[in-house]
């Protein structure tokens, strides 16, 4: 009884600490911006004129319509491209297909607004593939810019987030069922249908909802490639900026209203997967048959190509930042010039972004190895309104945190604006719930009656947490730090809002070289950032013993 009462007397404040975060830099900052949004900027005075100012100008539901219109046919081409590449992949046997799925995923990890730049180079006005087509076929190449450009970069960008989801359901997936399908004469396009489709559903609508929450919120691909083609992201940047020493409030509606639909949208996918949700156990899993003749060289081609087109863009951005340069030009020949001046100009830039990552890095592995526990070992009210805080930013997106963050800490008593460590708090938060799921996932496989066994034998409830509990749980601890570093050091939503001149990140510096038009500085970066992601996936590849990410 009295390990019990120790336990809980432990473990109860650093649960109240843990929430006292949350409430600080999440939820009152979030109530702040919706507090704006219903107040006048001038007289201070309850209003709805920024929500009627929204609805009553078509500029504004453009922009709407168009965020609506991009996060729907990215989440769709999506799943369609995704779902029958991972049924191909899990059960077709590619050459290879260790490396493809590797290749898959770092195609992934880039920041989306690097892909957009990269598409400019190749499919813009002046692109190589567009003078290559026109001046050797005579074809003139379809404008990249706007909608299409945007959808183009987000599917690339986003797919492979399915294809992660989709192939690791369909290793839970028993492949008897499917013989019993091909049993009753229901094959090929008819069994992916009445029988593949339903088992992995949940996972589909998982996997198309992270998809659709990323499109929704990012804002480089738009403002690179978009010319014009105006969404939500864009409009709160823009609206915020301008009304930056006067009234935001228009903003604060504006990220109110997103913030809704994307939980309304959240929650209808949980109701959705929650009814068609259901436990399966592969003692026969689907494995890889070897595949002859024409199919055989169609499905090769497929995956060759897909991947090929997935990967192009790092690839020739890479290859970009080895060319001479004159401006927005690449001239013959090749150096380091590009590499030289980004150290020389922009320096501290790369700096920035190993220091802050490493310090949110951190702070998240410490938050996450305490609501890991809190939230699995110690299941309750508490705990079960802790989990729905921590997923709670995986739907608001990265500029409306920022914006909320800025408005929240702009004035006395904590003023945190100009400051790194409004910046580490953003990342924290933000990328908090890659390493709580991981952490999570290992301890779910932790059985009670270990730690129970030390209590009794007279270990404290801390010593049994620390020597027993934690090296259990580490893998995973680390694996998804590695996930959290990564997407820190591509994040560029969140930085663009709240960097200043001394807390300029890698991703802002690319973006604000690119509008400059200083692509080959652009392109050294952008490489460099590449080669780090890489570098921190493969040694998650490595810590994980996985060759695969779920999120």
């Amino acid at each position: 009884m009295n390990q019990r009462s120790q336990r809980l007397d432990i473990w109860m404040p650093i649960t109240i600490l843990i929430f006292v975060i949350y409430l600080v830099f999440l939820a009152f900052p979030l109530f702040t911006l919706l507090t704006k949004s219903f107040f006048d900027g001038t007289t201070g005075a309850f209003s709805l004129a920024y929500f009627v100012k929204f609805f009553s100008k078509q500029y504004y539901m453009n922009a709407l319509f168009n965020s609506m219109k991009v996060t729907a046919c990215v989440t769709i081409l999506s799943v369609v491209i995704a779902a029958p590449l991972a049924y191909i992949m899990s059960t077709i046997k590619i050459k290879g297909s260790g490396t493809i799925q590797i290749l898959i995923l770092i195609s992934s990890m880039s920041a989306p607004f690097i892909g957009a730049y990269s598409w400019i180079l190749l499919l813009g006005r002046n692109g190589v593939i567009t003078n290559f087509v026109k001046g050797v076929l005579g074809i003139p190449m379809p404008d990249v810019y706007g909608f299409t450009g945007i959808v183009l970069v987000l599917t690339l960008q986003l797919s492979p987030l399915v294809f992660m989801y989709v192939s690791g359901a369909l290793k839970n997936v028993d492949n008897s069922l499917m013989e019993a399908a091909e049993s009753m004469n229901c094959t090929g396009i008819r069994k992916m249908w009445k029988v593949l489709i339903p088992l992995i559903t949940p996972t589909l609508l998982a996997g198309g909802m992270l998809v659709f929450m990323r499109a929704l919120a990012d804002f480089g691909t738009p403002m690179l490639i978009g010319e014009g083609y105006k969404t939500i992201p864009v409009l709160i940047f823009t609206e915020f900026i301008s009304e930056v020493g006067g009234d935001d409030g228009f903003a604060a509606a504006i990220s109110v209203l997103v913030v809704i639909f994307a939980t309304s949208i959240f929650l209808l996918q949980k109701y959705i997967s929650n009814r068609k949700s259901f436990t399966m156990s592969a003692l026969n899993p689907i494995q890889p048959k070897e595949k002859k003749g024409l199919g055989n060289i169609i499905v090769h081609g497929v995956v060759y190509v897909y991947t090929a087109i997935a990967l192009l863009p790092q690839v020739y951005v890479m290859y970009t930042s080895f060319l001479n340069t004159s401006g927005r030009i690449f001239v013959s020949g090749y150096s380091l010039n590009s590499y030289r001046a980004a150290f020389t100009k922009i320096g501290d830039s790369i700096a920035n972004t190993f220091i802050l990552a490493a310090i949110s890095i951190s702070i998240i592995v410490l938050l996450a190895i305490l609501i890991a526990y809190v939230t699995v070992k110690r299941r309750g009210v508490t705990s079960n309104i802790l989990d729905v805080f921590t997923m709670f930013p995986y739907i608001v997106p990265g500029s409306i945190l920022g914006i909320a963050l800025l408005v929240t800490f702009n004035h006395k008593p904590l003023v945190l604006s100009g400051t790194a460590i409004i910046l580490i708090a953003a990342f924290v938060i933000r990328r908090l719930p890659y390493t709580i799921r991981s952490s999570a996932a290992v301890l779910h496989q932790v059985n009670d009656s270990i730690e129970e066994a030390a209590i009794s034998l007279g270990a404290s409830t801390m010593k049994t947490f620390f020597k027993i509990t934690l090296p259990m749980m580490i893998s995973g601890v680390i694996a998804g730090a590695i996930l959290s570093w990564i997407s820190i050091i591509t994040e560029l939503s969140t930085s663009i809002i709240l960097y200043t001149g001394s807390t300029k990140t890698m991703t802002v510096a690319i973006y604000t070289e690119v509008i400059r038009g200083n692509y080959g500085v652009a392109a050294a970066l952008s490489t460099m950032l590449t080669i780090i992601t890489v570098l921190s996936l493969l040694l998650f590849f490595k810590l994980s013993g996985k060759k695969d990410i779920t999120m």
